[in-house]
């Protein structure tokens, strides 16, 4: 018999005992074991003195929105390379809903370019852009070419994908450098930003596309990324409360605004911002990444903000990836840590690479970001974020709300309970050895065994 996992589930009625079959998915890097779907298993009573993963679904916290990628200008390149045929396979394995689908629901997009698109451009790149006062030039341009087919063709798998978009830089002629690399955004051209951004909103939703939510500035105190740009705390809190915050309440703009969209080392920034009750009042929540500190930080703004939303938007692989590795630090943090923390959504960085990992932008653009999936014309290859994504997003649909479980030692898990009324149990066996332990919902009780490293998402 094989060791690397196995489930039994009891259920008592009084006296009586009845059979219960499990579903589970199950990524074992030391077996070669890929997020493949395990035979149904039912037992019958065992006992055990092995440590308990108690799930309490008369005790939530948040509902999850979603479990995806950015959609950056690079990955929809590499998709359209493929030819139609292959390009639609891959693509309802990533997005549909089918049985050898993943399931993923939530997108992140870029608000003109990324340091992974091949030039830097913002949507008002013209000439006499000052003088252009309401942005009547103002264009999604070069998105038009890659970004918004893919995503066209995204929606129509799955319509009820929800979509954010983050700014890595305004238009350089706003900027005190005059750069799409770092500087500042002009006091003066805080409206006219503000009006660029309600500009995005209007046209994409034109072309049928639903932005849900926009982070103010992607890492702004990053500035040596290209695009990018330096927004302390108090530019960003008079930014939203003086200019964009407005702009949407005149505007009708229902999209959610976002803070912060950077590294879990500095929570005082949303903090800060939060502070200000005529800035709150605009803000849906915060957004965060953990290139820096620790994914508890998460806790600390919703503690001391509990009216307020948390997302986890974007961690990248470094090519050319670790599978042990990389499954056990993203989902440990991540996929388990993230919504522990209070996350609504866990976000990879992103969908897909080629094999020399372009496109990137020169001056700072990511030459080492190895997607979910490499495309090579039409062949696929699954990289380390596929399967991190792909344990989370084909069981916790979006609506599903987090409840209570324990932490034995060495055993990281979250559990959710679906709209359908299902429990779904994410697990990670983190200790170097083989463990054993049981899993205890309500009146039923289970034994797991897992390898080290190994992952396991549950349906019950």
């Amino acid at each position: 018999m094989k060791h690397f996992l196995y489930f039994i589930l009891l259920m008592f009625f009084g006296c009586n005992q009845s059979k219960i079959e499990a579903e589970f998915r199950l990524t074992d890097p030391q077996n070669g074991i890929l997020f493949e779907k395990q035979e149904p298993l039912s037992f019958s009573k065992s006992s055990s003195e092995d440590p308990i993963i108690k799930i309490d679904e008369n005790l939530t916290y948040q509902i999850m929105d979603g479990f995806g990628f950015t959609l950056s200008q690079g990955s929809a390149q590499h998709l359209l390379g493929m030819n139609p045929e292959a390009r639609m396979e891959i693509l309802k394995e990533l997005f549909g809903s089918e049985e050898n689908s993943i399931g993923v629901s939530y997108l992140r997009l870029s608000v003109a370019a990324s340091d992974l698109n091949e030039y830097p451009f913002s949507y008002h790149d013209v000439e006499d852009a000052e003088k252009d006062t309401l942005l009547l030039k103002f264009d999604l341009g070069p998105d038009k070419k890659d970004v918004l087919p893919v995503l066209k063709e995204i929606l129509a798998i799955n319509p009820e994908i929800k979509l954010m978009a983050s700014p890595w830089s305004p238009p350089s002629w706003m900027k005190d450098n005059k750069d799409t690399r770092g500087g500042k955004l002009l006091p003066e051209y805080y409206d006219r930003y503000a009006l660029y951004l309600v500009k995005y909103i209007q046209q994409m939703a034109d072309e049928g596309i639903i932005i849900d939510a926009l982070t103010v500035q992607n890492e702004p105190l990053h500035p040596g990324n290209n695009p990018s740009l330096l927004m302390l705390a108090e530019e960003q809190r008079d930014f939203i409360k003086l200019h964009l915050g407005p702009r949407f309440e005149e505007s009708g703009i229902k999209t959610k605004i976002i803070i912060y969209d950077h590294n879990a080392d500095r929570p005082d920034y949303p903090i800060s911002i939060l502070d200000d009750p005529e800035a709150k009042k605009y803000i849906n929540g915060s957004a965060f990444h953990l290139y820096g500190g620790n994914i508890e930080a998460l806790s600390e703004v919703h503690k001391a903000h509990p009216d307020k939303n948390l997302y986890f938007t974007e961690q990248w692989v470094g090519a050319p990836g670790n599978l042990s590795g990389d499954l056990a630090w993203h989902t440990k943090n991540l996929t388990i840590g993230a919504p522990r923390n209070w996350a609504k959504t866990v976000l990879e960085w992103n969908l897909s690479s080629a094999p020399d990992l372009k496109p990137h932008t020169d001056r700072g653009g990511c030459d080492q970001c190895l997607g979910a999936i490499t495309i090579k014309i039409n062949k696929v290859l699954r990289n380390p974020a596929y399967y991190v994504i792909a344990h989370a997003s084909k069981y916790v649909l979006p609506g599903s709300i987090r409840i209570e479980s324990n932490e034995p030692e060495g055993l990281p898990n979250v559990a959710f309970k679906r709209p359908d009324g299902r429990i779904v149990v994410l697990i990670l066996n983190e200790s170097k050895e083989m463990q054993s332990f049981q899993i205890q919902v309500g009146e039923l009780s289970g034994k797991m065994v897992l390898e080290s490293g190994a992952v396991a998402t549950l349906l019950l």
